[in-house]
């Protein structure tokens, strides 16, 4: 029989997370591929195992897009395979993953959803909290940026524009003087891509209006819809965008800019980077970065993007794996992203933090947008909406439908699909 000062330390041990020497519960990671920095998360789980000798985390990654990522995610929970506890997902996920029943809600493990996301930004409230249940905590954020030529603004005496009017009128001043026939006034997503989604939703959501209400249920204002489609076919006829927008994704506006063709380009975080430190940026030491603008009359507006932290529902581990998802999503973990990988904080005061903007001193113009963001819809049923949304808005685009049309259409179809 072992004393009775053996047993007390192992109780208390096993309180403080502090496992018996050889005993450790293994955790099994899906970080995602290249952009969502594996090499960071890794140094994290080396941090929290430091501190949780208890926990072993292995990681794995892989799957250079979203999509490809769901992929392998559907195939293993598919399955029911234990091989993973926890896996990152894109924003627009959590809902899809919880209506499948593959995530393990975290209230349990958490607490009250209200009190768990209030620290964050506003918009992840409604991303990752599907009908009262925690699905996911955000990881990093993302969102959309009007990055503009701080030089040409500069030489023509323009201020950054605060509206699509004004941005239109600045764009036109600028062409005129510079006589390129290639340098675009603007350039927006129209492809049919996922950034067409934000495309559509940038104009109707500066306007006030919501695409879906609290219960999820449809909530598409017609006109509002079909003023902001030809809000961008109005900058088209005017040359500030060209006719082919229709045709364009989002690394087609990134090398576009940093060849100095675009003097205004819609793009998310990571454009940043690639026109300020590309080796074969044209612009670099001459580009600035701001909220996006907003219909006249309405409020500036982003689209919001990020990765969230989510448990597995066949996970063998859940409480630890929840553990470890609350340190993940934590300001500190959030602050250590920002600073040695430039992935966005998710926690609003982090933007006047003092150490990240030193590390990132561009976010002190890019907050406003950050703050600004908005979720796209929250369903099981994104891909649908995704779907209707994107390929509609560029048929728009190029043409094919007025947007009284395409609007008609995208309301029947999201009645569908969101009843």
């Amino acid at each position: 029989m072992a004393p009775r000062w053996f047993l007390a330390l192992a109780l208390t041990a096993l309180v403080l997370g502090a496992a018996p020497a050889g005993a450790q519960t293994l955790l099994r990671v899906f970080v995602g591929g290249q952009n969502q920095r594996p090499d960071l998360m890794r140094q994290l789980f080396a941090r929290y195992m430091a501190s949780h000798p208890g926990v072993r985390i292995e990681s794995e990654s892989g799957g250079a897009t979203s999509d490809l990522q769901r992929q392998y995610l559907s195939t293993v929970l598919n399955a029911k395979d234990p091989a993973l506890d926890v896996f990152l997902v894109d924003i627009v996920n959590p809902a899809q993953y919880d209506g499948a029943g593959w995530t393990e809600p975290l209230n349990a493990y958490l607490g009250d959803p209200a009190a768990v996301m209030q620290p964050y930004l506003a918009a992840y409230a409604e991303a990752d909290v599907v009908q009262g249940r925690i699905a996911a905590l955000p990881a990093f954020a993302d969102a959309m940026f009007m990055y503009y030529r701080r030089d040409l603004l500069e030489k023509y005496r323009l201020p950054p524009p605060r509206t699509w009017a004004e941005l239109g009128q600045a764009a036109q001043t600028i062409q005129a003087g510079e006589r390129n026939p290639r340098l675009q006034g603007l350039s927006v997503q129209g492809a049919p891509i996922e950034g067409t989604v934000c495309t559509f939703l940038l104009p109707y959501w500066s306007q006030g209006k919501a695409l879906t209400d609290t219960a999820g249920r449809l909530t598409l204002d017609h006109d509002a819809a079909a003023r902001g489609l030809q809000q961008w076919l109005d900058l088209v006829a005017t040359g500030v965008v060209k006719r082919n927008v229709a045709e364009v994704k989002t690394q087609d506006t990134v090398n576009e800019f940093k060849a100095g063709q675009v003097v205004f380009g819609v793009g998310w975080s990571f454009a940043w980077d690639r026109l300020n430190n590309d080796s074969d940026s044209q612009v670099r030491g001459r580009v600035g970065v701001m909220a996006l603008p907003a219909m006249h009359g309405g409020k500036r507006v982003s689209c919001l993007g990020g990765w969230q932290w989510t448990v597995s529902a066949y996970s063998r581990h859940k409480a630890e794996a929840a553990a470890l998802v609350r340190y993940l999503a934590s300001a500190e973990a959030s602050k250590y992203l920002a600073i040695g990988g430039a992935l966005l904080p998710t926690y609003p005061g982090l933007y006047a933090d003092a150490d990240v903007l030193r590390a990132l001193p561009w976010l002190a113009d890019a907050a406003e947008g950050v703050l600004a963001g908005r979720s796209r819809p929250a369903t099981p049923d994104y891909a649908q909406v995704s779907d209707a949304i994107r390929t509609t808005t560029s048929a728009v685009l190029a043409g094919v439908k007025t947007p009284e049309q395409g609007v008609r259409q995208i309301g029947s179809r999201l009645a569908r699909v969101l009843r």
